[in-house]
């Protein structure tokens, strides 16, 4: 199960990358992978076409696995683990480490 969802925070924990936070924009779940803006950007170099005669060089997001980013702690903007906890109203909420609500 994933703890990473669309929008959230996060800081790249391993890579090239490493250091770099983003938001989070596009979740697989099924690969265990993310998409953050900013982050693991390669260069796609498209041929001339007919419709495109000069070609082109376009910049695309490459996913990230989940075990290389970490949600970035809202009280200690660092990076931290998330747990999922009952509140009161018997709802399932995901708390970073220091407390904090993330959702």
């Amino acid at each position: 199960m994933m703890k990473i969802k669309k929008g959230d925070k996060v800081i790249v924990i391993a890579g090239s990358d490493k250091g770099k936070e983003g938001i989070v924009q596009r979740v697989y779940p099924k690969l265990e992978k993310v998409v953050v803006e900013g982050v693991n950007v390669h260069k796609k170099h498209k041929k001339p076409t007919q419709k495109n005669p000069e070609g082109s060089i376009l910049e695309i997001y490459v996913p990230l696995h989940v075990s290389n980013v970490a949600v970035v702690d809202p009280k200690t903007k660092k990076a931290t683990r998330v747990k999922i906890s009952v509140d009161k109203d018997g709802n399932k909420v995901r708390v970073a480490k220091s407390g904090a609500k993330l959702d």
